[in-house]
């Protein structure tokens, strides 16, 4: 069983999300809020179950899609870092800094 860390950016990109998507509907922010966090915890068991990130293609680099999101993390032995959390839509030109 992996455990699962989340950095202070992924933690804020998370807060972001929740801020925007409330201004239109509390429930619904929380809603997902709640969503992108069960898709990071079920990577407890399944650490390698994200798709490698195509912008680096680093077997340790992966990613969790969940609706218009994608949660990256890391992979360090057992140990699963969250590195960020953004829409879709975007493409990661770089790593967050640790």
């Amino acid at each position: 069983m992996a455990e699962v860390v989340w950095t202070r950016q992924a933690v804020e990109d998370l807060e972001e999300i929740r801020r925007f998507i409330a201004r239109d509907s509390e429930h619904y922010a929380a809603l997902v809020y709640r969503r992108l966090v069960e898709s990071a915890d079920r990577l407890e068991l399944f650490p390698l179950s994200g798709r490698v990130v195509p912008e680096f293609g680093r077997e340790s680099i992966r990613e969790v899609i969940w609706g218009n999101y994608r949660i990256v993390y890391r992979v360090r032995g057992t140990l699963v870092e969250v590195l960020t959390v953004f829409h879709g839509s975007r493409l990661l030109r770089e790593l967050p800094d640790d």
